[in-house]
């Protein structure tokens, strides 16, 4: 088979791109051909000013350049299928228009929640919003500033959100969308989106080898954050709970973000040696990590769509103490491969990790359990599987012209 892989890349790198590069890299593995077309929003600079901005708000809601690009390819290559991860902004959903126009389906992965909202977080003021879901025109986000705090911004992602609703792009040009989740699945469906155009699937990633326990057991002796240091990830909530604790459990907080300084500050008033910020570290030093740790705490206070950290985490047989709150409920098994806590309810999230740190024969036992659901899940293996499953059922329907609603 021949896919094409469409994605638009972020200024810093996350998730959503690796998980694009990972699905192309397990298709090729099986000798499928992959073609690529891709943006990335560095060629955006920096900083924009007004007018600038108002230019990439044309080309947000029809890129010409895109579509004469991506039309071009679809000539050249002529792909079974086409695989979208994400278009916002460069590509556009002028993008779907050209793979219709050549006769292509449409897969899109639903990576984050931008049809449902114009910042793509379901997020504002360090709570759950969901004030866009069901509304024709997004505009309470722009009110709010709530993409970039910039209501100019914000005022593009929603007018492209609102000239493809009218248009029913979303309806007529995707024949299949993937949902990471059962609970983003719902929640795009509630919005609109008919049942069975939309699949879940959740993200995967190789397999580090299978940890040992013998190690594992004598050499947990911190707990783990790993992640981007923002409000939505709840790490300021993470910080209070180590204050609450009766203990004295080592931290190790890796990762980067707008919050950096607020951690490290946070850091230095707490007095606590035992709470120690890496930065970012590589991917390998990641898996050292995670190896090593007693659990890992994703307190994280969004809808979060499916954390590859998570995954990875299992992946090393390690528990992860998590909140109680979208696809993180689904995802950790409360008592079997983690705990779960309150979201924001730091009291809460502080006696999980007193009980997690004084309680190594049951954490054990979580770990063991956590890699079983990994290789079950989460593994390559069974993602290709899945994937396949999806674009066999797009390419025996193809003739179907079935609308969605959002």
């Amino acid at each position: 088979m021949k896919i094409l892989t469409v994605h638009n890349s972020y200024q810093q790198p996350g998730g959503e791109d690796k998980v694009a590069a990972a699905e192309a890299e397990l298709l090729m593995a099986r000798g499928h051909t992959v073609v690529y077309y891709r943006r990335d929003n560095r060629e955006l600079g920096e900083k924009q000013r007004p007018f600038r901005i108002l230019g990439t708000a044309a080309r947000t809601i029809w890129s010409a350049q895109s579509y004469a690009a991506l039309s071009k390819l679809l000539a050249r290559e002529r792909p079974d299928i086409a695989h979208f991860h994400n278009t916002f902004p460069l590509i556009s959903p002028a993008g779907y228009y050209a793979c219709a126009n050549a006769g292509v389906p449409v897969v899109q992965t639903l990576h984050n929640y931008r049809l449902l909202c114009p910042a793509a977080t379901c997020f504002r003021n360090g709570a759950v919003c969901e004030l866009c879901l069901k509304r024709p025109l997004p505009w309470p986000g722009v009110m709010h500033a709530c993409y970039r705090n910039s209501r100019l911004q914000t005022a593009v992602a929603a007018a492209m959100l609102a000239t493809h609703r009218c248009l029913k792009t979303w309806q007529q040009k995707v024949k299949m969308y993937i949902a990471l989740s059962e609970f983003s699945r719902n929640k795009f469906v509630e919005a609109g989106l008919r049942p069975d155009c939309v699949r879940v699937k959740p993200n995967f990633v190789s397999d580090p080898g299978r940890p040992d326990s013998r190690q594992k057991q004598s050499s947990r002796q911190y707990a783990l954050y790993v992640g981007r240091l923002a409000p939505e990830k709840g790490i300021h909530d993470a910080l209070f709970a180590w204050r609450m604790s009766k203990l004295d459990i080592p931290l190790l907080i890796a990762g980067d973000g707008p919050l950096r300084e607020d951690v490290r500050q946070s850091i230095a008033a707490q007095g606590s040696r035992k709470i120690e910020y890496l930065a970012c570290v590589s991917p390998a030093a990641v898996t050292t990590l995670m190896r090593d740790a007693h659990f890992l705490i994703f307190p994280s206070n969004w809808y979060e769509c499916f954390p590859l950290t998570i995954v990875e985490a299992f992946a090393c047989g390690l528990p992860v103490i998590g909140s109680r709150l979208g696809a993180l409920a689904e995802i950790i098994r409360d008592g079997s491969t983690g705990l779960l806590f309150t979201p924001t309810d730091t009291s809460d999230l502080s006696a999980k990790i007193d009980w997690a740190w004084t309680h190594p024969a049951e954490l054990a036992q979580m770990g063991r359990a956590a890699r079983a659901e990994y290789v079950a899940k989460y593994a390559p293996e069974r993602n290709y599987e899945q994937l396949m499953d999806i674009y066999h059922a797009v390419l025996a329907n193809r003739g179907d012209h079935a609308e969605n609603e959002i």
